[in-house]
Formats: C-alpha cells, structure tokens, sequence
C-alpha cells in the first residue's frame, strides 16, 4: 500500500516539481498539497500541467493539516521549515528542501540567513564522496529528517568534491562560475526575473562571497577532507528556465597528472546512476538534463597552467531540489534509490 504524502509549497516551483516526480512514484500517494497565500485554490490553477493531480485543493500550510502522513516535503521559503517540522512527529519522515537545516554552524547561519537556526539535519546529497572514501548516503538509511542541498551547491559540490577527496587539487583559490535559469529563484514576482529583462541578458548576482550559497558549499568541501577551503563562488543568471552550468576551477596539487584527475572522479562516480563523468575531451550540455535527476561532469586540464577545471551540469529543480528530495526519501525508506526518478532528459 502506498505511503501517504504531503506536500508544502506546492503552488510553487519546487513544489511543483515534487508533485510531478511524486505522481509517477509507485509507493508514494500525495494526498495533501498546501500553500499560503494560494490556499483554497485548486491546485490544477497553479501547476495546469499536473493533470494526474488536479483533483487536489491547496489547504492552508498548518501542522495540523500536515499531521498524520508518512511522508512531509517542505518546499517553503527560509525560516518557515523549522517552525513546521518541530510540530511534527518524530515517526514522521520530513524532507526539507529550503535552507532551513542545511548549514551545521550557527555563525555561518546568522551571517547568511538570520534569525533562529533551527539546526542540521541528515545532508540530501547521497553521491557526496566525504574525506574516508564513504558516501553520504548511508547516513540517508533510515533517517527521519532531512535537508536538500542548495541547487548551486549540488553543482559545484559534485564537480569539485572527488578531486578534493583524492587530493589531485588545492582546496585555496577555489573559484565556481555558474550559469542559472530564473526558476531556482522561486515563483516570486521580482522585476529582473522578468521575461523581458532576461531574455538577451545575463547578469551577476550575489557576488563577493554573499550569496546564500556559499557556506553550505564550504562545508560540503570540508566533508569530502578539504581543511579550510577558499572559494570565489559567482551565479550568473541567464535566460533558460531550467538548468545550471557550472564551471569550476581549482590549482592542480604538485605533482598530480591530468589522468590523476580523471581517476579521482572515475573512482568517485563509477556505478553511480545519477552522476555522470563524460567521456575524456567531452563536456556537458545543461539542455541534455531537463526533466532528468542526472549531473552530467566534465573535465579539463591545462597542465600548463597548473588548473583543473571541471563542467558539471543539471536541471535545478530535479537534481538540484525535487529529485534529490526523492531520491533521499528513497533510501530513507529503503526503497531501490531510483525508483519514481529518470535519468533521461527532454529535447529538443
């Protein structure tokens, strides 16, 4: 018999995503999709393309209409995930794919966020290689709370991390320039996410080191046995709706090979079915991941100039958020890791 699932947030664009992964997942039932300010609407007026769950209507997003599932996913702007998952069961499995309990230090908490830390919990990112060669998805068996990565940290996380595991690269003078459609902004009405001041532009944002993105990617590198990385991180938004394109730099370590390289992600990603290395002399297309729980890597050396520069691309709200969602919930519940989830894309 399927699991009863609830959804919060799911007028909006992670949500949404969530709702269509979940509707094609043979042990999950959503039953309960609720919103804020769209509460009360049909669900079929905010997610049209979600015809297999049209029959829903949004209800208010309170602990006690989210009581009482096997499964809660919060797909809710920072500061409200905490407030909800504190009322809710221990028993409960809740997955939060806001910021709310991804960041392990309170200081880089208040520097970044603010307000109340609500504390870490279980890391969504199963293909993290951390520092003793294990993988972050054995602490996904059986855990009962846990967060989903940043959309941009999924990105530069798995095309940095195996090199820093393996020690082919320095972790100082790290820097990671991304490509990012609009939707990992969310559903928000803002002037520069407008079609027309999008469409033939591109533009930087959260530079300097501020973007909420930075700690967690940080702390991801220290995982995988970086001591006190450094990191120039910068998103570029572009005008494609879905995807991010991360190109990533690094100092080639003394005396490490460009096949070095190649070995360390080869060994890190060998059987993994959502994370990809390309074959050599190849790099990835964000295109070729829409619609697809896939991180497609890419990887050039140039010896000469002692760097290490590594592509790696995925769709945002599936990799980056929604897929990640599922695929932990997966191992949460020991169910086969893919099950609901593809790694083909849509095209053209």
């Amino acid at each position: 018999m399927p699991l009863s699932v609830a959804v919060a947030g799911a007028s909006g664009y992670a949500g949404g995503e969530l709702l269509r992964l979940l509707s094609a997942h043979p042990d999950l039932d959503v039953t309960t999709v609720t919103a804020h300010q769209n509460a009360g609407s049909p669900l079929a007026a905010h997610q049209p393309h979600l015809r297999s769950l049209a029959h829903l209507t949004l209800q208010e997003t309170t602990p006690e209409v989210l009581a009482g599932h096997d499964v809660v996913l919060l797909a809710l702007p920072h500061g409200r995930s905490g407030e909800i998952a504190a009322t809710l069961p221990a028993s409960t499995l809740v997955v939060d794919a806001g910021a709310d309990h991804r960041l392990e230090s309170e200081e880089d908490w208040a520097e970044y966020y603010g307000g109340e830390h609500f504390g870490a919990w279980t890391y969504g990112m199963p293909e993290l290689v951390l520092a003793d060669g294990s993988k972050q998805r054995e602490a996904l068996r059986g855990a009962r709370r846990i967060a989903v990565p940043g959309c941009n940290v999924t990105a530069v996380t798995l095309g940095l991390a195996p090199a820093i595991r393996a020690g082919v690269v320095e972790a100082k003078d790290l820097v990671s320039v991304l490509a990012v459609g609009p939707s990992g902004a969310g559903r928000t009405l803002r002037t520069d996410l407008l079609a027309a001041e999008l469409l033939g532009s591109a533009h930087a944002y959260g530079v300097g080191g501020a973007h909420r993105h930075n700690p967690e990617i940080r702390q991801n590198l220290v995982k995988a046995g970086a001591s006190a990385p450094t990191l120039s991180f910068t998103p570029v938004l572009v005008p494609m709706s879905r995807g991010i394109h991360a190109t990533n730099a690094a100092r080639l370590a003394p005396g490490a090979t460009a096949a070095d390289v190649r070995a360390a992600f080869a060994d890190a990603y060998a059987g993994e079915a959502f994370v990809q290395l390309l074959p050599e002399g190849a790099q990835p297309r964000s295109a070729d991941t829409v619609g697809a729980n896939t991180c497609l890597v890419g990887i050039a050396v140039d010896e000469r100039a002692g760097r290490v520069t590594t592509f790696a691309v995925l769709d945002n709200l599936v990799k980056g958020t929604a897929g990640a969602a599922i695929q932990s919930v997966n191992l949460a519940l020991g169910l086969p890791e893919a099950t609901g989830l593809t790694v083909d894309g849509v095209a053209p």
